[in-house]
């Protein structure tokens, strides 16, 4: 008798066609799936997130066995748990007598280290699940002076022939966003995401997660999220059918009333494996083609998935293991506690924060331009932010995550991923929102007890900053408009936000 194998399958690998099961033989080897302390606790993650992943690995893993294979899957609260990965794979190696183990490669610098000490030789293999290999995006990037995902997108569009006519983008256009800026207004109507009821299996999943990580920030329950990849399919098709049709036009806004709007709330389905990308990209097109959604809509959701996080995953291998300690603006403030819940006078972070900690989600827009336009602005330590995201988004493992953080967000790997800061005034948030009219501050005040914060760390972080980005062409105008301004309002500006970063570190509501 041949001696087994071991076929790893972590939480995020969650797809039947995954590399490892790929190489395995059904009648020799042993899927080894494991809940393990290390992963659960690295950073504080949402109770949700905690759940899903749970959940969703038990469902996969019954999937498996009716598929013929032999799992040995280790529950949390196993006795003999071993508490980590690497721990467990030299535990089933001992149990089946295994001398080999095959594994795809993880999206996390910090675990392929882990697999790659293990006591048991670990074969990786790439993870084929994207669109564009790594060697692929290696050869887009080599010799650019800059890489941009808008040229990247381009190529994807080509290589998979999305929206497209021939050699031509699909409209004329490759880009639709000067469509997709439009703020939105409460509509009690607007379709909400399929809720999917917990069952057995997932309510067990639920008990332990409230019994081991209650104590974390945001909310267990009501617990709504898809665990298999046929609910998954079939909150694709909700999405594609009811909100992708006003999604372009809508994606930037903000309501304090709609946590959602017309946003799809598959990315956690995509980054887990129960969805897969192409496929995802193809039925939006689909809608398009048969007249369902407009162009605008299709292209932007698109874009999103084979242009940005196809082109995030790109940069987080390329640059390696040491990027998300970058910290080129030098930045070190701790992060406010108010991120975690604590009080806060400004409204817009407030709402962010409560929607987060109740669904561990918040679109792009809320994440870039208020909690991480925020954080950029104050000079918070761009390591302390990555784990916030880290641990209280459903959707975030590090391989997605630190780009849009450290590179987007932050500006910490010095324009990598962006070719400007994304910060700005209250008067972004106030266009795109309607933040502004229940906050404690004024929007419209640029100094002053009521002046809203934003407005005077815009003027602040630009200062402190100014030998770095002066001659940026994209933000010349606004060094020009503050050297118009006249000299003793530049004086407040600066005392101002001075005492607002001082109430800041002596941990006052700010």
């Amino acid at each position: 008798m041949s001696v087994p194998r071991l076929i790893l399958v972590l939480g995020d690998q969650l797809t039947p066609g995954v590399a490892a099961l790929r190489k395995g033989d059904k009648a020799r080897d042993v899927v080894v799936m494991a809940e393990v302390a290390a992963e659960a606790g690295y950073v504080p993650h949402h109770p949700k997130k905690i759940a899903f992943l749970f959940a969703a690995m038990r469902k996969f893993a019954d999937a498996l066995r009716g598929q013929g294979w032999q799992v040995a899957y280790s529950r949390l609260d196993d006795e003999g748990n071993s508490g980590s990965i690497p721990g467990e794979i030299l535990r089933r190696a001992e149990e089946f007598g295994a001398r080999e183990v095959i594994a795809t490669t993880p999206g996390e610098w910090r675990l392929i280290e882990a697999l790659q000490e293990a006591a048991l030789p670990v074969r990786l293999l790439p993870d084929d699940r994207f669109i564009c290999t790594q060697a692929g995006f290696d050869a887009w990037a080599e010799g650019r002076k800059a890489l941009r995902m808008e040229y990247f997108y381009r190529e994807m569009r080509r290589k998979t022939g999305l929206l497209m006519e021939g050699d031509k983008p699909a409209g004329g256009k490759w880009n639709f966003d000067h469509d997709n800026r439009k703020p939105a207004r409460a509509d009690l109507l607007r379709p909400r995401p399929i809720r999917f009821d917990p069952d057995a299996v997932t309510e067990k999943v639920l008990d332990l997660v409230e019994a081991r990580f209650g104590d974390n920030f945001g909310d267990l329950r009501p617990f709504w999220f898809a665990t298999s990849r046929a609910q998954a399919l079939e909150a694709l098709e909700d999405f594609v059918t009811h909100r992708l049709p006003e999604f372009g036009d809508y994606q930037d806004a903000m309501l304090e009333g709609d946590d959602f709007l017309n946003h799809a709330v598959i990315g956690l389905y995509l980054n887990a494996g129960l969805l897969d990308p192409l496929e995802v990209c193809q039925r939006a097109e689909r809608a398009w083609r048969d007249g369902h959604v407009p162009i605008n809509s299709a292209e932007g959701f698109i874009r999103q998935i084979i242009g940005w996080r196809e082109f995030v995953r790109g940069i987080y291998f390329r640059e390696g293991p040491g990027y998300t300690t970058r910290n080129e603006l030098g930045h070190d403030r701790r992060l406010p506690e108010f991120f975690w819940g604590a009080e806060t006078r400004m409204n817009c972070v407030a709402r962010v924060v409560a929607q987060t900690g109740a669904h561990a989600y918040a679109h792009h827009i809320q994440r870039l331009m208020v909690t991480g336009n925020f954080a950029l602005l104050a000079g918070i330590d761009p390591a302390e932010v990555q784990e916030w995201y880290l641990a209280v988004y459903a959707d975030a493992f590090e391989w997605v995550e630190a780009p849009n953080v450290a590179g987007m967000s932050q500006f910490a790997d010095g324009g990598v991923v962006a070719s400007k800061p994304y910060v700005s005034s209250g008067a972004y948030i106030d266009r795109m929102s309607d933040y502004c009219g229940g906050c404690a501050y004024r929007v419209k005040d640029k100094t002053g007890p009521r002046a809203c914060p934003f407005n005077l760390l815009y003027w602040d972080f630009l200062i402190r900053h100014r030998a770095r980005f002066e001659a940026n062409p994209r933000m010349a105008q606004m060094y020009r408009t503050w050297d118009r301004m006249d000299a003793e309002r530049r004086k407040t500006v600066r005392a101002e936000a001075a005492g607002l970063l001082a109430r800041l570190d002596a941990c006052e509501v700010v």
